[in-house]
């Protein structure tokens, strides 16, 4: 890793994906041996020897955020941190937590042909590459994402692959977007989203796990994937996924997003169908490596980001990454089987406003049907088939005035289409009927079971959670928080009719330790959060054996974004790993058992994503990053950038070894 600090060997760029949004790699954690009991007994921690040794309590130790003072730090995944454990008979061990890569997107990885393939890199409905048409060089080279998200590992019963001399374990990754060209112009979201299967060589000893085969998912059958983001693992083993920021079927004639989309994807720019995207898709890893792909097109055309499946196998407690987001529930028809069922909206009845406030929460049932039925209704229908949209206020009571991606839209809904109102144009229908669409970017879900508590991550608490407009008035900081939620059964909709689930949220509030903290003036780095409080979580996800929830942050307030862990018992935060300056801490998950082994997977993306301000002249006058940016650019460009000086993003895992013997 270097350490120089010589100008940018690019120009910065100065609007930043959070910024046009607005509206570490992997980290199995330790290895962690995973007979770890939940609560304060029974742990076992893995030495390098595999030592199983029986101890109460488990704690991790916080790092500090890296500074200007050690750039080689800010400009990389830094894992400072460490797990302290407390024996039974009163002795305690340090466990120092590292990091360690599979790879960084760009680089070739084994095809488990003995060939080789673009880790990250994209491919049309044909499953041919899709290359970059800007870039100077006579064979223009593939698009690859520098932006890996959602993972989930997964250990099958019967793995059949060669070239394993451990255990099998297999690992689904998604890519969110790729960043610019090579031309430098903005991507995001004009390239179908790739999906892999990582197969995995685990270390039987050590558990440290090496990449031996990358299986690119074929979605033709789905019609390609659109900005794949946070993802979860089912209880059956399965990769759930995500389709965020669903393009409006209303204003899709003047999107030229996703005309470039359409025209990647097909090689036409009208072909895509809008109504084909916004699902939640889920992937089946076989046992030779590979993967397949099915999209549940009725759990509501929402902003999936990251979906949480409760233990009754049938309940799915929906984010929706908005900016007049709505809390989302879904209740299968039958466990294990997410193809049909019953979608409601949360209604918020505030009880308080102050440190990101708290509420009561009802159902509103928005409708019940199949994943075939609204794939027929979004193969033939077009939102003038369902809906009159309007932008401006038609002077007319037949409409209804509703909150929509951060302005008001004033609809009326076609008689007898309700069912695809509820299903495709889920944001407006659940507005009209009632439900309180005003949450802004709620992204992760997660739960723990043993005391019947879900989380969602709030990225940031903005205009339309703060004005009422969307049906919820709060007073919280631009840096979000990290809500509660009471989960209990017997509970009714709208109409009285019972919602068949015992994991209903019925109350939300904000954790007061998980709420961030808005600084009046940035500080001597430029944050403009405070760095020992969570800044914009993100990605979140609880480990019932730790009893820690784990949070990583995309924010656009902190200079570094970090990885936190979160003791439910204790309450104690500890900042865990720090990724490099200006990327986004992704593809959270919290694996408590793969072959006696716990795993904690965070992948990080679009390193050296800048956030600057710039006067007519070009030059650089302010901005979250402009403290750093001259000093980290060309040492991030080092650590991740190929030959071309295209950037990637790492997918890997943190391992954890003995501090002392």
């Amino acid at each position: 890793m270097t350490t120089q600090t010589a100008k940018p060997t690019t120009a910065p760029r100065t609007a930043s994906r959070r910024d046009a949004l607005k509206m570490v790699a992997s980290i199995p954690l330790l290895p962690v041996a995973s007979s770890l009991m939940a609560g304060s007994a029974g742990l076992l921690v893995a030495t390098g020897a595999m030592a199983k040794t029986a101890a109460k309590a488990a704690h991790f130790v916080s790092m500090p955020a890296p500074g200007l003072d050690n750039p080689a730090a800010m400009a990389s995944t830094t894992v400072g941190s460490s797990m302290a454990v407390t024996y039974a008979d009163g002795s305690t061990k340090a466990f120092q937590l590292a990091y360690q890569p599979f790879f960084v997107t760009g680089q070739m990885v084994p095809d488990g042909k003995g060939g080789l393939v673009l880790a990250g890199g994209y491919y049309d409905i044909a499953g041919k590459p899709i290359l970059d048409a800007s870039s100077p060089q006579p064979t223009k080279p593939q698009f690859f994402s520098d932006c890996p998200d959602g993972m989930s590992l997964i250990k099958l019963a019967k793995p059949a692959v060669k070239g394993v001399h451990g255990n099998t374990v297999f690992a689904v990754v998604q890519f969110e977007y790729t960043s610019e060209n090579a031309a430098g112009a903005n991507m995001y979201a004009q390239l179908p989203s790739p999906v892999a299967v990582l197969t995995l060589d685990q270390d039987k000893a050590s558990g440290h796990l090496k990449l031996v085969k990358y299986s690119v998912v074929d979605t033709s059958s789905v019609h390609g994937l659109w900005i794949t983001c946070g993802a979860s693992l089912s209880p059956w083993g399965t990769h759930l996924s995500s389709e965020e920021y669903e393009p409006d079927a209303a204003a899709v004639a003047g999107d030229k997003r996703f005309h470039g989309f359409s025209q990647n994807l097909y090689g036409d720019p009208q072909k895509a169908n809008p109504y084909h995207y916004g699902h939640l898709p889920e992937i089946t890893v076989h046992a030779d490596g590979t993967g397949s792909i099915k999209k549940h097109f009725c759990m509501g055309r929402i902003s999936h980001e990251l979906v949480q499946m409760m233990p009754d196998e049938r309940t799915a407690l929906m984010g929706d990454d908005a900016t007049n987001g709505g809390l989302f529930m879904f209740v299968a028809d039958k466990a294990r089987d997410l193809s049909a069922g019953t979608l409601y909206v949360a209604k918020w009845h505030q009880k308080t406003a102050a440190n990101g406030g708290s509420a009561d929460l009802s159902w509103i049932k928005l409708g019940h049907a199949t994943s075939a039925e609204i794939r027929a209704l979004a193969d033939r229908l077009t939102i003038a088939d369902i809906a009159d949209v309007k932008t401006a206020d038609p002077q007319d009571a037949g409409y209804t005035k509703i909150p929509f991606g951060g302005k008001p839209n004033w609809v009326k809904f076609k008689p007898g289409q309700e069912k695809a109102a509820a299903f495709l144009e889920t944001h407006r229908y659940a507005a009209f009927k009632g439900g309180s669409l005003g949450f802004t970017k709620m992204e992760g879900t997660t739960v723990n079971v043993k005391d019947k508590i879900a989380y969602s991550a709030m990225s940031y608490i903005q205009k339309a959670m703060t004005d009422g407009s969307g049906g919820i008035s709060v007073e919280g900081p631009n840096a979000g928080a990290v809500y509660a939620h009471t989960l209990r059964g017997g509970q009714k909709d709208d109409a009285g009719a019972a919602i068949h689930s015992e994991w209903v949220p019925v109350h939300m509030a904000a954790v007061p330790e998980l709420v961030g903290e808005d600084l009046k003036a940035p500080d001597a780095l430029g944050n403009l959060a405070h760095p020992d409080r969570i800044g914009n979580p993100d990605n979140i996800k609880f480990s019932e054996k730790l009893r820690t929830l784990f949070i990583g942050e995309d924010s656009g307030l902190h200079v570094n974004n970090f990885l936190w862990a979160f003791n439910v018992d204790t309450r104690q935060l500890s900042r865990i790993m720090s990724a490099p300056s200006g990327a986004e801490s992704t593809g959270l998950q919290a694996a408590d058992d793969i072959n006696g082994f716990t795993y904690i997977m965070s992948n990080f993306q679009h390193a050296a994503d800048w956030e600057l301000k710039k006067a007519a002249d070009g030059k650089v006058t302010g901005g979250l990053h402009v403290k750093v940016y001259e000093t980290l650019d060309p040492i991030i460009r080092a650590n991740y950038a190929d030959a071309r000086g295209k950037l990637g993003g790492a997918v890997g895992y943190l391992t954890g070894l003995p501090a002392a013997s």
